[in-house]
Formats: C-alpha cells, structure tokens, sequence
C-alpha cells in the first residue's frame, strides 16, 4: 500500500501578524523546496491541521513580521574587509530580523562602478551570507558606460555623491555628470540616488567691500566638539543639492530618484512640491536620525559622527512629524546607512565608554577624539527594529508593528525592485519572517548582543532597549534564534543577482 508523499513544508503562527499591513492573527505555511509562503490563515490553526511530523511553531504573542529589507548597508568586502564583511555583516543583520540586505557600492576595492568590480564582489560574498544580499551600483565621473551593463548584471540602483565621498576610488560626480547619467538610465527598471550634499557655491557677483570676504576654509571652534562638525555641515548642503537634483529630473521624468539618508527637515518641503508636481523622486532616513540627537553627544565621542551629520532634537521630532503624517510622506524608508570601520580610525579617547581598542593611542595624541579626522559612519545593522520601538517606547510616540512593516520591509523592497518577493508575509513571497517580542528588554554590547558586525564599536553601545528579535526565518528556514545563535552550520543567503524589471 503506497502513501501519499506531502511536499516539504514548515508552519509558523502567531495571535500576532503583519498581513496585507495590518495586524492579524495567522498561520503561515511555507514550502521548504520553493523557500516561499503557500498559505496564509487568518487564525491560528492547530498542529493537527497539518500532515503528521509537520515542523509547527506557534509564537504567540510573539508578532510574526515580514523580514526587514536593509536596503543601504556598507559590507565593504573585498578591499576593506577589516572594516567589515559579508559574514559578520549578514550575520548582525539576521540577528535584528533583517533577511535581505542591499550592499552599497563604497567603501570595497574596488568599488561596485563596473561589471568587473560586480564580479570581485560576488565572488567575495559567495559562500558568506547568513541572509540574502543584493547589490547597488555606484555612478563616478567616467563610469557611464558600464551602467546599463551593471543592469543586465543584476544591480538594484545606482548611487553617486555630490559631495567628496571620503575614499578616492568614488568620486564625486558634477551636475554635468548627472545629466548625462540621467539620460542614460531614463527608461531603464532602475532607481538613481544621490547623497545630497554640495557646499552652496559663493555669488559669482558681488558689491561693495564684500567681495573681499572669504568663506570660512577651517572649522570654527574644538576640533573634539561635535557641534563644531555640525556647524560645518549645514542643512543648506542638503537643500541646495536636493534643488540641483530636481532642476535635472526633466531630463528622465519617468525615472525613479532617491535622497539617501535624509537628515535636514529643511528638505522635506522641496520633495514635498517636486511630487506633488509628478517628479518620481522618494527619500530615505536613518535610525540614527530618528534616535540620536546633537545634544547629547559627548566631547570626542566620534562614535556620532556620519554624513550628513546627526542633528538636534527638533530636527529628529521634525523627521518622525513627517513619518507618521497621514498623508503621502516623502520620507518612504528606513535603513541603517551601516557604515562601519576598524576601531583605530575612529580615533576614540580611551575616556569614551565602549571604546575597544586593542592598543589605545597614548593620551597626547591630538587626534583623539577630533570629528573631522575621524571616519565617519554609525554601526548598527539589525538594531533597528529595536531602535524604532524603543523610540515609540520612550518618547509615547504611536509606532505600530504596521509602520515598521512599510518603512522597513513593504516600501524598502519596493525601492529595490523586490516589491513581488521580499517586504510582506503573502503567498507567493519568500518566507522571510522575523519573530518580534515588543517586552523584553536588554543592553546592546552586553554579553555581545546586538554587536555581531565585525568591530564592536557603535553609538549605541551600552543603550538599553525595549523589545528584541526573537527569531529569524529566511525563506523557511531558520536562520537565527535568540539565546542560542545560528540554526545552521553553514550559512545559507542567497546572492539576489537577477536583472531588475520596471514595476
């Protein structure tokens, strides 16, 4: 008597889920052959409604999320691979709940500016991740026949700097170098997105004894106060490039555009009326804008510093004012900006807490502690699900599992082009669940929770936090679990490598 073979499948349920973007109870069922949902239940089915040994967790209360899409992390492998990795990189961000991630084209050697450079760092990446990662390109002055190759290769966008990007491998790109870069892509299934900052440039014209003055060429004030830094990246960078950037759009108007990590609330009514006139264009802001504030960063505490750089509290109420608007935000996304990078070179003063250099440098050491020597990026891949409730948390804020779900899965795969596969628990996506407890409460550093990128320093070291990633699912199967680490011996993450196509 022969008997019926089931395909391979695993069950997740909760009282608590994000379905079609609101809070339900559910059963998922994901076939484990496929990695992708078969079938979702508005209630929590009993084991017995499945065939006999069927893998059956229910985690109720636990929320069962759509994995967090991270789509502009900093894995700088190969070339930097000391700043940071695929392996520890993916690895931090399963542990947040984060299963997709979208590498940036900076900081590797070589950069991701050629078809070349795209296979350096697939073949960096393969074998190494623990979720699956795609991969932006980048637009430098010379590059502009590469990028409807890149394209055919699988890139998700572009990016490009307005502003000296810090490494000299990825220059700056002029507002020539734009137009043309706009014209090439203008009908392509990509997004081109810029880091808005330029310096404002001096009236070619003036009268009387002013035109003898010269904008200040150094930083006004200690070098080791980071209110000096701020002052010396105004939110008139961001206007005035964001305003560059929409004089071109004519120039492809059906071509998506991009402001990553938004930090200037200045901005927010110039994207507001480019939409409002039919210019396809979105922004992105960070954790860190939305949790860290000028205030309160400490004297020599290079941990802070970024680009743009993390500004007051009005402007951090001003970011989640527009958020949580009711009506059609600009600000899309969230993402980390993980832009991590050996310990020594953010020159941190033995004196700031977390600091873990393995040799600190001696006391007289005038770089201590100097914000503009310091590189700049803030670590903190897979925090930031944490980080958002813990914000609502604090600050009486009404964020909802729902809202992290657009801001950090629905619309983040849909700046991607992975809107069909990635961002929502439905049927026929990839089973990507993060497993979220909104109670419990822990210290990021402590016994190396939420630290698990390749160097341990980060501007929330010491932070405690309101709720913690209890599992994470990637495409059926179990990736990471709280208290116990990876499931698997080898990591499993695919690389996303599949030519984009238009939405």
């Amino acid at each position: 008597m022969s008997t019926v073979q089931h395909p391979p499948i695993t069950v997740l349920a909760s009282s608590r889920a994000i379905v079609s973007g609101g809070l339900t109870a559910a059963t998922l069922v994901i076939s484990l052959s496929t990695g992708r949902i078969t079938s979702v239940f508005h209630s929590v089915l009993p084991p017995s409604s499945f065939p006999a040994g069927t893998p059956y967790t229910d985690q109720s209360p636990n929320v069962l999320l759509p994995g967090l899409v991270d789509a502009h992390v900093h894995l700088n492998e190969p070339g930097r691979t000391e700043w940071e990795g695929f392996w520890t990189g993916t690895q931090a961000a399963a542990s947040g709940g984060v299963t997709t991630v979208i590498d940036m084209p900076l900081n590797a050697i070589p950069p991701t500016t050629t078809v070349q450079g795209l296979r350096e760092k697939v073949k960096a990446a393969e074998g190494q991740c623990w979720v699956d990662v795609g991969f932006h390109g980048g637009v430098i002055p010379g590059n502009l026949n590469e990028l409807k190759p890149l394209i055919q290769h699988g890139v998700r966008g572009f990016k490009g700097f307005l502003i000296d990007s810090g490494v000299e491998e990825f220059p700056a790109v002029s507002s020539t170098d734009i137009a043309q870069v706009m014209m090439e892509l203008a009908d392509e299934p990509t997004t081109l997105m810029f880091h808005a900052e330029m310096i404002p440039p001096i009236a070619d014209s003036v009268g009387d004894i002013v035109q003898w003055s010269l904008p200040p060429l150094a930083p006004i004030g200690p070098l080791n106060e980071y209110k000096t830094f701020l002052a010396s990246r105004p939110t008139s960078f961001e206007t005035y490039a964001i305003s560059e950037i929409l004089s071109l759009a004519v120039l492809a108007p059906n071509l998506p555009l991009h402001i990553v990590h938004l930090s200037a609330i200045e901005a927010i009514p110039l994207l507001r009326e480019a939409r409002t006139a039919g210019i396809k264009i979105t922004a992105e802001t960070c954790f860190h804008y939305l949790t860290l504030a000028s205030e309160k960063i400490r004297d020599g505490d290079t941990r802070h510093k970024c680009c743009p750089p993390i500004r007051t509290q009005s402007n951090q109420d001003g970011l989640w004012d527009e958020l949580l608007w009711e009506d059609d935000s600009v600000i899309k996304t969230i993402v980390s900006d993980h832009s991590p990078c050996t310990p020594e070179l953010k020159l941190l003063p033995p004196s700031i807490a977390g600091n873990q250099l393995p040799t600190p440098p001696s006391e007289d050491d005038k770089e201590q502690g100097n914000f503009f020597s310091a590189w700049g990026g803030v670590s903190s891949v897979g925090l930031g699900l944490p980080l958002l409730w813990t914000s609502a948390y604090e600050s009486n804020r009404k964020i909802t599992p729902e809202d992290i779900a657009r801001w950090c899965c629905a619309n983040t795969a849909l700046q991607v082009g992975l809107e069909k596969s990635k961002g929502q628990l439905a049927v026929g996506f990839d089973g990507d669940v993060c497993v979220f407890d909104g109670e419990a409460e822990w210290v990021v550093g402590e016994g190396g929770e939420g630290m698990l990128w390749r160097n341990k320093v980060s501007a929330y070291a010491g932070k405690k936090m309101k709720g913690c990633v209890k599992e994470t699912w990637v495409r059926g199967r179990k990736v990471y679990e709280r208290g116990r680490g990876f499931a698997e011996r080898k990591p499993g993450g695919k690389l996303l490598l599949e030519k984009r196509v238009k939405a």
